[in-house]
């Protein structure tokens, strides 16, 4: 057992870091399998030499978040344990805990040292492969930096795009025009942009054609300047498909093809575009890939072991393929 104390300054930052009832400690303690005492502005910190620094970390940083105004409660909390959890440097750590997207609705943070790093490679690389399970927080993000982006006047479009193949359906069977066909594949993508900004500021950037909504067939022929550039789903691509789609990247533009590659529905026997591009491209400069697993799933927290049983089985079942 190691013991660590440490002193905090200000009481309604304290108040506002420990929770009602002290539930935000509670949970750090659950988490991390430590002891935590809270005596008036003393602090410390009982457990395992590891256990007890990464718990001071993530007190730090929910300290430094609650100075400038950010709530704290389970989600937050959670979020600062992931990051401290990352076998980060206390440079990275530091960085990717004051990094933050500003849209017009909410400000974004990494949930994750995985989605802070995400973040910090689309900040810094033209092309950017996202690769990983769903609730990770892949699309998201990405949509929350294009959004930044173009109210920072860094970029005049957002186009946002994927394929329309869905387990097996076919478009010709649903009802409605082209529009109405392919919307309900574009859906996330809608809803993460209404999160990120007003219902009218949406609808007037999609009606002048300052964001773009559209099926990945609608790239064909095109330049993409002075844009960010989102593909979601993109293990649903083919190659011919996939190098339609990144050689239409343009001057000042920026490239974000997300995918999960253990979700792919095309038909039996028809090579994924997202795995032949990632071994194509693994030598090419300005070109970053960041792999997610199933301990950065932000969503429920069912979720996690939902995709964490699925990755086991797979596994398992590729082990024994290999005997």
């Amino acid at each position: 057992m190691a013991e660590i104390n440490f002193e905090l300054y200000n009481n309604q930052l304290i108040q506002k870091l420990v929770g009602v009832s002290d539930t935000n400690l509670k949970l750090i303690e659950k988490t991390l399998g430590v002891e935590i005492l809270n005596f008036g502005n003393d602090m410390t910190i009982k457990g395992g030499a590891a256990e007890i620094e990464k718990a001071k970390a993530t007190i730090m940083a929910l300290y430094d978040k609650a100075s400038k105004g950010q709530n704290i409660g389970e989600e937050e909390v959670k979020a600062a344990i992931r990051l401290c959890e990352g076998n980060l440097s206390q440079a990275e750590l530091q960085n990717f805990n004051e990094m933050v997207l500003k849209t017009k609705k909410r400000y974004i943070y990494p949930r994750s040292a995985t989605q802070a790093k995400y973040i910090e490679s689309m900040m810094k690389n033209e092309l950017v492969f996202g690769l990983g399970p769903a609730g990770t927080g892949k699309t998201y993000l990405a949509v929350a930096l294009a959004v930044s982006m173009m109210l920072e006047g860094a970029v005049d479009k957002i186009i946002l795009s994927r394929p329309a193949v869905e387990a097996g359906e076919n478009l010709g069977f649903l009802p409605g025009d082209l529009k109405e066909k392919v919307d309900p594949y574009l859906r996330p993508l809608y809803d993460a942009l209404y999160e990120m900004l007003p219902a009218e500021t949406v609808d007037k950037k999609l009606s002048i054609g300052e964001i773009e909504i559209a099926p990945l067939a609608f790239m064909r022929g095109r330049t993409l300047s002075n844009a960010f550039v989102i593909l979601d789903e993109a293990q649903n691509t083919t190659p011919m498909q996939m190098k339609m789609f990144l050689t239409r990247l343009g001057e000042n533009s920026r490239m974000v093809v997300n995918g999960d590659l253990s979700q792919v529905d095309l038909p039996r026997g028809v090579v994924s575009g997202l795995k032949d591009a990632l071994d194509t491209l693994k030598n090419v400069s300005n070109i970053s890939s960041v792999t997610f697993t199933s301990s950065d799933v932000v969503r429920h927290g069912l979720v996690a072991k939902i995709v964490q049983a699925y990755e086991e089985k797979s596994k398992k079942l590729q082990a024994k393929d290999d005997e």
